[in-house]
């Protein structure tokens, strides 16, 4: 995180000396946090409560024990009555936290999501919100197969009235949930599950990372990588291989993917000149193709080289290991796109 950021938007996570945790850590904190002060937050999902395992992440272990099975509630494998029943309590003052285990199956409850959660604050006058987080969890590399590993957060981004967001690193797992908990509608948190075991210096208690506001993780002079989630991981990596041949990469972690911070993304390219924007969902129709098309309409005269993008190959995730390794986006990947850039020439 920039330092702006740190100083604008709280405390700012503990220097690297203090304890680290894990990604996992840091979402079961931000969680136990809100349920500890204030009893209208419940979770509810399928294996959530302790009876059943504490989740299958273990995210909310231990948290039926503490604050009893009426707010931490399992529920049977049925993703509509779990968001049906989510919505419902936020409608009547609640703040619950649904869990749908993988991120595929939300597709069984998008009537709840999109037309009601969605929808009620625009379609009552501004009477009704959904305070209500979707957490649920997807990735490549696991060889989980097709129906398990999408990433479909350009589906969300597309609907109006919802916030999506994804962390990189377990203290922004911790404070985007806290805030999408506070947020008075809906916010899905897409958690990647290859970041669960990722270990990061612990944050400050109450620290939040706002909505809609990127982070600048790396700053440069040459070219800017915008990203989100673990694709951000592997940015940062090959910026710091190109820094060893005198390129300078700057790298924008958005954090929010909608709605994504506009202005960060603008000023980070309007300096550089030159973007790569790198998702793990698949290019085609993506929420880099938006980003892209924004920068151009901004910065077109700006522009040293056509924005690019990388993403995943336009199928199903492949369960072979060997495919599924040939779909997603590679680090050398990223290097070539960054490479088209500083070697774009003008046309004559």
């Amino acid at each position: 995180m920039s330092t702006q950021d740190q100083t604008m938007t709280a405390p700012a996570p503990a220097p690297a000396k203090v304890a680290k945790i894990s990604f996992v850590e840091g979402l079961h904190m931000a969680l136990d946090e809100a349920m500890g002060a204030d009893e209208n937050v419940i979770a509810l999902g399928e294996d959530v409560g302790d009876a059943q395992g504490g989740g299958v992440f273990k995210i909310t272990k231990g948290l039926s024990t503490k604050y009893g099975v009426n707010r931490v509630r399992a529920t049977p494998i049925s993703e509509q009555a779990i968001i049906g029943a989510a919505v419902g309590a936020a409608l009547v003052g609640m703040r619950p936290v649904a869990e749908i285990m993988l991120m595929n199956f939300v597709t069984v409850a998008m009537d709840q999501i999109v037309n009601h959660a969605a929808k009620l604050r625009f379609m009552s006058g501004g009477q009704t919100h959904v305070p209500l987080v979707i957490r649920t969890t997807t990735g490549v590399g696991v060889g989980f197969g097709g129906q398990h590993s999408d990433m479909l957060e350009a589906w969300f981004a597309h609907v109006p009235g919802l916030k999506v967001v994804m962390a990189s690193n377990p203290a922004d797992a911790y404070g985007l949930l806290h805030s999408a908990i506070e947020d008075d509608d809906p916010v899905i948190l897409i958690e990647n599950i290859l970041c669960y075991g990722i270990q990061g210096p612990a944050p400050t208690p109450g620290y939040r990372v706002p909505l809609g506001k990127a982070a600048i993780t790396r700053e440069g002079t040459d070219v800017s990588i915008i990203s989100y989630g673990k694709a951000v991981l592997d940015a940062l990596a090959v910026a710091e291989r190109l820094a060893a041949e005198g390129v300078s990469v700057e790298v924008v972690d958005l954090r929010t993917i909608a709605p994504f911070d506009e202005a960060t993304v603008l000023a980070s390219v309007g300096k550089t000149g030159r973007a790569v924007i790198v998702h793990e969902a698949v290019k085609a129709y993506g929420t880099g193709a938006e980003m892209s098309s924004r920068i151009h309409e901004e910065l077109f005269g700006q522009l040293h080289a056509p924005v690019q993008r990388v993403g995943g190959t336009y199928s199903p995730v492949p369960f072979s290991p060997a495919l599924e390794k040939a779909w997603i986006h590679s680090q050398d990947q990223i290097t070539a796109a960054v490479r088209r850039t500083l070697d774009w020439k003008k046309p004559r």
